[in-house]
């Protein structure tokens, strides 16, 4: 079972930056490739960004280009560097394994982007 938090979300306007900090505890991170999923009002949860254990990344391509994953497997943390936000960024933002443990889902960290 690994246990996930996330922080460093909050209420921005439009083209600038935030990131987002995730610690994981309970089980070995090294071996996983990790993910940032976002859910907004009304929509299904979406994977937009993915570190695997080796450091190869992957984005979707709403966030291709803005977004930056990154991780420290020795402090078990994984970072979402998000530059240029646009109000279609808002949602709530959670990490996972990739592909994600059911039942580790955090609470998540709101991003609100006002235009």
């Amino acid at each position: 079972q690994v246990h996930l938090v996330e922080s460093g979300g909050g209420l921005v306007q439009a083209g600038v930056s935030l990131r987002l900090s995730c610690a994981a505890s309970g089980s070995i991170f090294s071996i996983y490739a990790m993910g940032w999923y976002r859910q907004a009002p009304g929509k299904q949860r979406e994977l937009v960004a993915v570190i695997a254990s080796e450091g190869s990344t992957n984005y979707a391509d709403s966030v291709k280009g803005r977004f930056t994953i990154s991780r420290d497997n020795a402090k078990k943390l994984v970072y979402l560097q998000m530059n240029s936000l646009k109000p279609e960024d808002t949602a709530v933002y959670y990490c996972n394994r990739a592909p994600p443990v059911i039942g580790s889902w955090g609470q998540g960290t709101q991003v609100t982007v006002s235009s």
